[in-house]
């Protein structure tokens, strides 16, 4: 008989990550709700969740990510990839790229054509804005005040500023600022960090006001399913300790444990396509064809290019005295390499001129690896990822079993369209067509990956994509926002689940087609919107 968790309270909010610790602070700010949040990682009390390069360590950890994998890929030519999310209060914000990145004005105008009124650009600035504590200042693009720390990066490389500058010398317009509607442009990223430490969601919004006495946070949970009674979700049940436990709500259950963990459990509580669930054994509550459909990615070439007559992370990591200097540099003034994001520079462009916007994204790095966990190259080299921002690949996340401590199997079905092949080879075009800018010549780049062996036309070039491509941990859409008469829809543009009373999701999944960039900002904007239409109903 599973434990009841003590308390009578009006919200449960599952999953304190990105979503989820915004969620908690605006439902909580009224006294009157009483909200439980349950994470099923720990504290964020270790330091590698605070130094900014700490992510090096974070990912891959069971102490800090789910250790998910995707299947054997076909369109990677049979690789399976790892697909890191986090698994400790702020979670992916905790251990991600830092990357302050809204996408493109067009992508939320889009969400609004397809019938999802309130989700237009204009409609969701004053989020992005009301969340912002941004180090530009208060603007008509920018807020201050907010819990969503951004900064400018607090260290520059010579290799960068000359990949930046010959991005401008193709034709590329210089741009000072990612985040105003078109990304279109070279620039370095802004950060979520706050003098040169990380600024997660967990620090920003759910350990500030954890002394609320209606806030309740349950760590180290394992949510198992939902409690649903005569159609409505009425509760949780969960693994505590050892122990099975039961909480329950009088006003609804919030989905923040994004595209990957609400999925697994709506499928562990029968909810989701009946012809998955039934042979699990598991009763089905809701035949829900697009639970755990739709799922979307962006998938990065990384091409590798090594360099000469500049330095770059390589020989500095392999130099104990420079490495030396890197930690004092860290330790007295909070600046230098410890405080990277994975990517510094960042260029938007199209990846042929029919293209109506800005299409692939560039993540440049002063580094280079065979792959994310391995050591550095012990040669100066760059890394050089251009991504497709608008892919038109469809994947799946589903349960294997009921037990919910079993991994689901993750298929984002990479490269499965001729549109996503082709714009693949032609970001690889563009990488080369990028490095052989005359501003680049004196540092004499030489193509290590995919490799000069390679050939030029499309059917080479999207062999190579499979061979090189790789995830930047982007997973949203598959519990997609949708109109009443899309029979793929999850939730309604309130994000209310369709079919179930006293249920909604607020994350990542919920996404019906992909923003154009990095996906933490995006997901934080859900949830800031979410809270605000959940505390609007109540009224």
């Amino acid at each position: 008989m599973p434990r009841r968790l003590e308390g009578d309270f009006d919200y449960i909010v599952v999953g304190a990550g990105t979503a989820g610790c915004i969620m908690a602070n605006r439902l909580s700010a009224d006294a009157n709700n009483r909200v439980l949040i349950l994470e099923a990682g720990g504290n964020d009390n270790w330091i590698w969740f605070h130094i900014p390069v700490g992510y090096l360590f974070a990912i891959g950890n069971p102490r800090s990510d789910w250790m998910f994998k995707t299947e054997a890929e076909p369109g990677l030519n049979g690789r399976a990839l790892a697909y890191p999310r986090g698994k400790v209060i702020g979670g992916s914000s905790a251990i991600n790229a830092m990357i302050s990145m809204r996408g493109q004005a067009a992508d939320y105008d889009h969400w609004r054509q397809l019938g999802l009124t309130g989700w237009g650009y204009d409609d969701v600035l004053p989020h992005f804005r009301r969340l912002e504590d941004h180090f530009l200042g208060e603007s008509e693009h920018h807020g201050t005040g907010g819990g969503w720390r951004i900064e400018a990066p607090r260290l520059s490389w010579d290799i960068l500023d000359a990949v930046g500058d010959a991005a401008v010398e193709m034709g590329v317009p210089r741009i000072a600022d990612f985040n105003t509607g078109d990304n279109e442009g070279v620039s370095y990223f802004h950060v979520n960090q706050k003098r040169g430490r990380r600024w997660s969601s967990a620090r920003g919004f759910l350990k500030p006001v954890l002394n609320r006495a209606n806030l309740r946070l349950e760590k180290n949970v394992l949510v198992d399913r939902l409690i649903v009674e005569h159609g409505r979700a009425v509760g949780v049940r969960f693994m505590q300790g050892g122990e099975v436990v039961e909480a329950r709500t009088k006003g609804e259950v919030i989905l923040c444990a994004g595209s990957i963990g609400s999925t697994q459990v709506l499928h562990r509580s029968g909810i989701g396509p009946a012809d998955w669930l039934s042979p699990l054994g598991i009763d089905v509550v809701l035949d829900k064809s697009g639970v755990g459909r739709n799922l979307q990615d962006h998938l990065q070439q990384r091409a590798i290019y090594k360099v000469q007559g500049v330095r770059t992370l390589n020989e500095t990591y392999y130099n104990l005295f420079r490495r030396g200097l890197m930690g004092l540099d860290y330790a007295f003034r909070r600046r230098g390499p410890l405080t990277m994001a994975p990517s510094q520079l960042g260029i938007f462009t199209r990846s042929d001129a029919t293209r109506e916007r800005a299409n692939i994204q560039f993540h440049v790095q002063p580094l280079s690896l065979d792959k994310f966990g391995d050591p550095l190259h012990r040669f100066p080299a760059i890394t050089v990822s251009a991504c497709n921002l608008q892919p038109t690949s469809r994947g799946t996340v589903r349960i294997r079993s009921a037990q919910p401590d079993e991994k689901p199997a993750i298929a984002p079905n990479y490269l499965s369209t001729d549109d996503d092949r082709q714009v693949a080879a032609d970001a690889i075009r563009t990488t080369r067509r990028l490095m052989k800018q005359k501003t680049l010549s004196k540092y004499h780049p030489q193509e290590f990956l995919p490799g000069p062996a390679v050939g030029d036309d499309d059917a080479s070039l999207a062999k190579a994509a499979g061979d090189i491509g790789t995830t930047i941990f982007h997973p949203v859409g598959t519990a997609k926002m949708g109109a009443a008469s899309d029979p793929a829809a999850v939730v309604d543009e309130r994000l209310r689940f369709y079919g179930i009373a006293g249920l909604r999701i607020a994350d990542a999944s919920v996404m019906p087609t992909i923003t154009s960039g990095n996906t933490n900002t995006p997901t934080a904007m859900i949830a800031d919107k979410g809270a605000a239409m959940i505390l609007e109903d109540s009224r």
